[in-house]
C-alpha cells in the first residue's frame, strides 16, 4: 500500500485500524492518494521564498487532491429540540472524498503553528463521533524533512554566494532588525554569514513550534483525536528539487 510514497521516503503512520479500513473499504482511493502525493515536487526556492498567504507548497498539494475529487468542505452539525434549532457547529476541512463505504477527510499542515494540529484532530474526533467521516488524515513535514531543513537552506545560501545583507536583498530576502542582531552575533562568534543566516532563517520559519511530524505524533501519543482512525503522512526531503 502507498508504494510510491514508501519508495520516495514518505513517513506514514496509522491509528485505530485506519490501515485495515483503507484496504477493505477504500481500496480504490489508495491509488489516488499515492499518485497525488507521490508526484509532488518542492522547489528549494519555495522553501526560501517568503511572503504572506498560503504557501505555494500547500497550494500545489491542494490542486493535486482537488483535481481528483477531494474538494474543500464545510461540515455543519445542527441539533434541534422539538423542531427548533438549538445548536449548530461547523467544521471546514481542506479535502473530503466521499465513497460508497464512507468519507475520508484530509488536512494539510505544511507550515503552520503547531496548535493547528489540536484543532484538526479534535475536528476529526467530533466528525467521526457524529458519523460524518470514516477516517481523518493529516499531511505535514516528515521528521527527516524537519531535520534536514537547515542543511538544505545552508547549501542554498552557499550556492548563491550569500555573504552579506546586500546579497540577501538581491534575492528579495530582508531580515528584520532583531533577526540581523542574532545573525551578527553568530558571525562575531566565527560562523560564516551564509550559515548564520540559514540557521536563523530555519529557526524562525520552520522552527520547532511549527507543524511537523514530531509535534503531530506527540499529540497522537496523548490521544488527541482518539478514537477517530487516522492516516498520518510526512513529506520527505526527497521531494525537494535543489536546482529549482
Amino acid at each position: 500500500m502507498f508504494e510510491h510514497l514508501v519508495e520516495r521516503g514518505f513517513e506514514l503512520a496509522f491509528t485505530s485500524h485506519a490501515e485495515a479500513i483503507l484496504r477493505h473499504d477504500f481500496n480504490d482511493l489508495i491509488a489516488e492518494i499515492d499518485g497525488a502525493l507521490g508526484a509532488v515536487v518542492l522547489p528549494l526556492s519555495e522553501i526560501i521564498g517568503g511572503g504572506g498567504g498560503e504557501a505555494k507548497m500547500t497550494q500545489r498539494l491542494r490542486r493535486a487532491l482537488a483535481g481528483l475529487g477531494w474538494p474543500k468542505h464545510n461540515f455543519v452539525i445542527a441539533k434541534t429540540v422539538d423542531g427548533s434549532p438549538r445548536e449548530s457547529i461547523s467544521h471546514e476541512i481542506d479535502h473530503v472524498r466521499r465513497a460508497e463505504a464512507g468519507t475520508i477527510a484530509f488536512e494539510i499542515e505544511w507550515n503552520n503553528k503547531d496548535p493547528f494540529f489540536d484543532r484538526d484532530l479534535e475536528n476529526f474526533k467530533r466528525l467521526h463521533a457524529e458519523g460524518a467521516i470514516s477516517i481523518g488524515g493529516i499531511i505535514t513535514r516528515s521528521s527527516a524533512m524537519q531535520n534536514e531543513m537547515y542543511l538544505r537552506v545552508a547549501s542554498y545560501a552557499r550556492s548563491q554566494h550569500i555573504q552579506s545583507y546586500d546579497d540577501l536583498l538581491a534575492l528579495d530576502l530582508s531580515p528584520t532588525r532583531p533577526q540581523r542582531n542574532q545573525i551578527d552575533k553568530q558571525v562575531t562568534a566565527g560562523r560564516p554569514f551564509s550559515d548564520a543566516w540559514a540557521r536563523k532563517f530555519v529557526a524562525d520559519k520552520y522552527g520547532m513550534a511549527t507543524t511537523h511530524w514530531s509535534k503531530l505524533m506527540d499529540r497522537v501519543a496523548r490521544g488527541v483525536g482518539n478514537p477517530c482512525p487516522l492516516i498520518l503522512i510526512g513529506l520527505p526531503p526527497t521531494i525537494i528539487d535543489m536546482e529549482a
